[in-house]
């Protein structure tokens, strides 16, 4: 028999709805899994929402379930945590990970779901796509002991950073950013909170996530000489500048790009891509990584969340989407 989803489609620019679907019995080797919660991965999927993908990389920013094209429509995400309720008989039951768009009920093959830990809470697991992202980028980074390190952007991706730098040995860890109200999450995270005329230069790694030119920018200045920048922003479709023309070589700055669709060249010979994300589930039973999360807020409501989001009146943290038992659809 059948079974009634619902799943959140971006359907033009700035314009998103829930949609109908039915799902068959499950395969062989497929799972079905009902959602719990998922994450919205604010600064991809504004990018989406907007419309504002370039086209020059619309295939390399597909999500593994993605179904229609970017632009769109398209059903898109990545961050989602649910119950398998039919399929593999060793899973059912369990809790369950998955890189899933927005929908409430889905069939994924088996490989696909992670087991989360039983001591992760639901919610705080949704983290898990971008705690992945922020072990990659430590991977990149390599920071070694006494390391003076600066974070650049106070979002999901540059806190979450923060959160697994500060189980290091560091000599200072300061998280830059021009909104002083996220200064009280990064203290939660045990890393000083600055603004960009406050913080401290002459850094050994600086992470930039802040996908601003400012932030890039100020990402620069404070590395020190032969310090190295890992750039974690997403831009989409803008082109910020960048001043190489002053003491960009004389003080051979390195800048390098982190992104979670390889493993860091340091760790690819011996970890796999669900190495990383079993190792991110596993980070998060740390409590510390509450502070990223805002208030859940209904399935029903996804479409005017996202709207609020883009209108820049939502959470900078990790928007989480609560599922119950059955909704109907909404529109916007």
């Amino acid at each position: 028999m059948d079974v009634e989803a619902w799943a959140y489609w971006t359907v033009s620019a700035r314009r998103g709805e829930l949609r109908r679907e039915e799902l068959p019995e499950p395969r062989s080797g497929q799972v079905r899994v009902r959602a719990l919660a998922s994450g919205i991965s604010r600064g991809t999927e504004l990018l989406v929402h907007r419309h504002a993908v370039p086209g020059s990389v619309r295939n390399l920013m597909r999500c593994p379930f993605q179904a229609g094209d970017l632009p769109g429509p398209v059903k898109y995400g990545y961050l989602s945590v649910g119950v398998v309720e039919a399929g593999a008989p060793d899973l059912v039951g369990r809790r369950v990970f998955c890189l899933h768009p927005h929908q409430d009920v889905y069939l994924v093959p088996a490989t696909a779901v992670t087991v989360i830990p039983d001591d992760v809470p639901t919610e705080r697991a949704v983290l898990a796509g971008t705690v992945e992202t922020a072990v990659n980028a430590l991977w990149d980074g390599a920071p070694r002991i006494g390391d003076r390190v600066a974070v650049v952007g106070a979002g999901m991706i540059g806190l979450s950073v923060a959160a697994l730098l500060r189980r290091f040995p560091l000599g200072r860890l300061e998280v830059v950013d021009t909104d002083a109200a996220k200064a009280p999450v990064a203290r939660r995270l045990g890393a000083r909170p600055v603004t960009p005329q406050d913080a401290a230069g002459d850094c050994d790694l600086v992470f930039h996530a802040s996908a601003t030119e400012d932030g890039l920018a100020t990402a620069l200045r404070l590395a020190g000489d032969e310090g190295e920048v890992i750039e974690l922003s997403w831009f989409g479709d803008t082109r910020p500048a960048l001043s190489l023309g002053a003491d960009f070589h004389a003080r051979r700055l390195t800048l390098r790009a982190s992104q979670v669709g390889r493993v860091g060249p340091a760790r690819a010979a011996r970890r796999t891509t669900s190495d990383r994300l079993a190792l991110a589930l596993e980070l998060l039973r740390d409590p510390a990584f509450d502070a990223l999360l805002a208030p859940p807020a209904a399935f029903a409501e996804l479409p005017a969340v996202l709207r609020e989001l883009d209108a820049g009146r939502g959470t900078a943290l990790c928007q989480v989407i609560s599922y119950p038992a059955r909704e109907g659809a909404c529109s916007s």
